[in-house]
């Protein structure tokens, strides 16, 4: 992530307990196979969304391959959250492809 401006040395897993009291607006589940096997949060959630990504951390090869699946993943996850904002924030309407393609 500091490839990309982005500092998480300080930062560590948190237990989703510590945010069970709260009312949110969405819970997203990102990793992949989350949507059948994590636990449901059992909190106060407007919209539960799954979007699945690749566990890079269950990858395995050379260092540089390895390292490209965890951009691979980064930029995914970007892009997702970049149409999640713009569709479920924001409202709008993404162009779909002509192709049925599904994209």
């Amino acid at each position: 992530m500091g490839e990309v401006g982005i500092d998480l040395s300080s930062e560590t897993p948190k237990s989703v307990e510590r945010y069970l009291d709260e009312a949110w607006d969405f819970v997203i589940t990102v990793c992949g196979g989350a949507n059948e096997s994590c636990p449901a949060f059992t909190g106060k959630v407007g919209k539960r969304l799954h979007i699945g990504f690749d566990d890079p951390a269950s990858d395995v090869g050379a260092e540089e391959e390895v390292m490209a699946v965890f951009r691979r993943v980064r930029d995914e996850i970007k892009k997702e959250m970049q149409k999640f904002y713009l569709i479920e924030v924001k409202g709008l309407r993404l162009p779909q492809c002509s192709c049925s393609c599904g994209k």
